[in-house]
């Protein structure tokens, strides 16, 4: 390589940190200033954030993962989602939705997705969520496909319902996966496909109230006699791209663990000053975590440089550090709520808010039950590194 080509590659590396470096600054401001304000308010009143996510949105902090700028960089991307899920693990969830279904768009082959429509929903001016969590568990064989497709002259049509599909609205829309009905259930065929919530033969239903879910944007939604055709189909059949974006799905999901062990964690510490003589007889105390979120930290961002490597390990490791990411999620935000002691069991409090997200985070698909089992079946022949 001659000493001129060298040079700008050092200068464009250059950029590309100034560049994610000024995103997450910016993503920084957002989540301690207007997302601290109306956080509380997510939470309890289930508030859906729309002005916030467009914000992150103008931040660069859907772009950091796709390839809009010619750059893929998911530890940014990851990053962004922890910065704001230590302040709202809601939110944070949020993001990921919308980060995953940009994969879904990106990879889809299908030009209608694609520029302009991509480029839209990089910059949330348009947002939209995800619907495989059933498809997941069903791939996993948790439980059965919910939506049904059959072919019909040129196209499909879906019928089914889904109980809970977040960060949704009237003018959102979402990724969904159906299987085909066939009678040969030796082969079976699935499709993906972008459902937009204000087509024909959609149907948004309200959920009952869910713990540290109410301003997620989520909803039952059934589909009747929805069209499916060239326009918005991602993928048929469905399992070559599942298999492409799925490390890159789990590991987006290490930002909500890592942010709200951190939000928890920076609570311990807030409180040493007048509760430290106390404290120091709990375990989980807040450095010994701290230590252990970093190097899970570490673990996750060198994952991030290669998220769609297809080795086994490298799925088992991926699978590893997501789990962990729920793990310590749960430990620090039992921890702080004892740092903290009775002013932590307000419901006003970050501190009790904390307990319900990190719940979440270790349920959310795919569920740490789910991960351990994923864990467990590929690991016959290999073990986390």
């Amino acid at each position: 390589m001659s000493a001129a080509l060298g040079n700008l590659d050092i200068a464009i590396s250059s950029l590309v940190v100034s560049q994610r470096d000024t995103m997450l600054s910016t993503v920084r401001k957002i989540a301690e200033g207007p997302l601290a304000k109306l956080a509380d308010e997510i939470d309890r009143v289930g508030t859906y954030p729309s002005n916030i996510l467009k914000e992150l949105g103008e931040a660069g902090a859907f772009n950091a993962h796709m390839a809009l700028d010619g750059e893929l960089d998911y530890g940014a991307a990851i990053q962004a989602i922890a910065e704001v899920s230590q302040v709202c693990g809601a939110t944070g969830f949020m993001m990921w939705c919308h980060d995953v279904c940009g994969m879904y768009m990106e990879y889809s082959n299908n030009p209608a997705l694609q520029g302009a429509t991509l480029e839209r929903h990089g910059n949330a001016q348009t947002l939209g969520g995800t619907a495989l969590s059933n498809p997941m568990k069903t791939f996993a064989g948790i439980e059965s496909m919910l939506l049904r497709a059959t072919k019909v002259d040129g196209a499909y049509v879906v019928n089914g319902t889904l109980p809970w599909v977040s960060n949704l609205g009237s003018d959102h829309y979402f990724g969904a996966i159906a299987m085909l009905e066939s009678d040969n259930a030796d082969q079976p065929h699935e499709i993906m496909f972008m459902v937009d919530c204000a087509a024909a033969g959609v149907e948004l239903r309200e959920c009952p109230s869910f713990s540290a879910m109410e301003g997620t944007g989520t909803w039952g939604v059934r589909l009747t006699n929805f069209r499916v055709d060239e326009q918005n189909m991602i993928a048929d059949p469905v399992r070559p791209l599942i298999e492409h974006i799925r490390a890159g799905f789990i590991l987006l999901q290490c930002g909500m663990g890592l942010g709200v062990a951190q939000g928890a964690i920076d609570s311990m510490v807030g409180v040493e000053g007048q509760l430290g003589h106390v404290n120091q007889y709990l375990e989980d105390r807040p450095q010994d975590l701290q230590n252990e979120l970093d190097e899970l930290s570490r673990r996750t961002m060198l994952l991030a440089k290669t998220p769609f490597k297809k080795d086994k390990q490298f799925l088992i490791d991926v699978l590893d550090v997501r789990a962990h990411a729920s793990e310590i999620a749960l430990r620090a935000a039992q921890s702080a709520l004892l740092h903290h002691g009775a002013r932590g069991y307000l419901l006003t409090s970050p501190v009790q808010r904390r307990v319900r997200e990190s719940h979440f985070v270790a349920i959310v698909t795919p569920a740490l039950k789910h991960l351990r089992k994923e864990i467990a079946r590929l690991s016959i022949n290999g073990v986390p590194s």
